[in-house]
């Protein structure tokens, strides 16, 4: 199933794609896409029966905004360096083990909302990332089969970032990764059982038109179940929480000097397979 939340910011709606393309109306059976709902078995095969019968009435598409596809996030962890291509363009080593940031959850917004390059930046940057979301509470995990078998879906997520604050100004990355509107998600929320290989998708970024990243999610270095797995030894997962697990090379911190960062009035455009596309202008905060 492709899920997702339509409406004014704050006050979305649950809808469905359906396979023609139609956009449904999910509000007569549940209050929202979140966490709740995707722990509920019950509620998603019901979800899944009424589509199936065509007994949802269909929304007008036209002029409705699409915002994030799971709401009341409790976390949005981050997998950094976890491309091969991109360790490479970065000169960084390969790192031994999962690399992991925070971004808070007020910093999703919608797939198509604007991005606000932060006062003072001059090195905003962008990422597209497969984007994890859980559908059971998942501590201590034993395996990445375990894993991959606790995740409700998957979207695409625009991991934005500042380099200057994220590492030169000291301290943790945090500094860069939480700026306002720094992590775009959607259009959908596509259901775990229509991506039977995670690591099978390819990812791409444009900017301006122009293809700035072109990479699959073959070249992760710790594959989403192992991800999964290995985030449960450190912290509880809960139903709606996210997990960003890393970009591939074409960033504008790996490109020779003069380096391509976003300014005002950019337009990036992302995608990865089977979980729809972004688009997001620019503007000064």
């Amino acid at each position: 199933m492709k899920l997702l939340r339509v409406g004014p910011a704050g006050a979305e709606r649950p809808a469905l794609l359906d396979a023609d393309g139609t956009l449904r109306d999910l509000s007569v059976l549940v209050d929202d896409i979140d966490g709740v709902l995707l722990a509920d078995a019950a509620a998603l095969g019901r979800v899944r029966a009424a589509a199936e019968a065509g007994e949802l009435p269909a929304l007008d598409a036209a002029g409705l905004r699409v915002g994030p596809p799971v709401g009341r996030i409790g976390k949005v962890v981050c997998i950094g360096l976890n491309y091969h291509d991109h360790a490479r363009e970065t000169g960084a080593e390969p790192p031994a083990e999962p690399v992991i940031f925070f971004k808070a959850a007020d910093t999703v917004v919608g797939p198509n909302d604007t991005v606000l390059v932060p006062r003072g930046s001059t090195k905003t940057d962008w990422e597209v990332e497969l984007a994890v979301v859980v559908g059971r509470t998942a501590r201590y995990l034993e395996s990445a089969e375990e894993g991959l078998a606790h995740v409700a879906g998957y979207a695409v997520a625009h991991d934005v970032s500042e380099r200057e604050f994220q590492i030169e100004r000291g301290g943790t990355w945090d500094k860069g990764k939480n700026c306002e509107t720094f992590n775009p998600l959607g259009p959908w929320l596509v259901t775990a059982d229509e991506v039977p290989d995670p690591q099978r998708l390819s990812l791409r970024l444009w900017v301006n038109g122009e293809l700035r990243q072109d990479g699959t999610t073959a070249e992760q270095i710790f594959p989403v179940g192992e991800v999964v797995r290995y985030v449960s030894h450190f912290m509880t997962l809960y139903p709606g929480d996210v997990i960003n697990t890393g970009t591939p090379a074409g960033v504008a911190m790996g490109h020779p000097d003069p380096k391509p960062y976003l300014r005002a009035g950019d337009v990036v455009e992302l995608e990865v397979e089977g979980l729809g596309r972004q688009r997001q202008e620019l503007k000064d905060a």
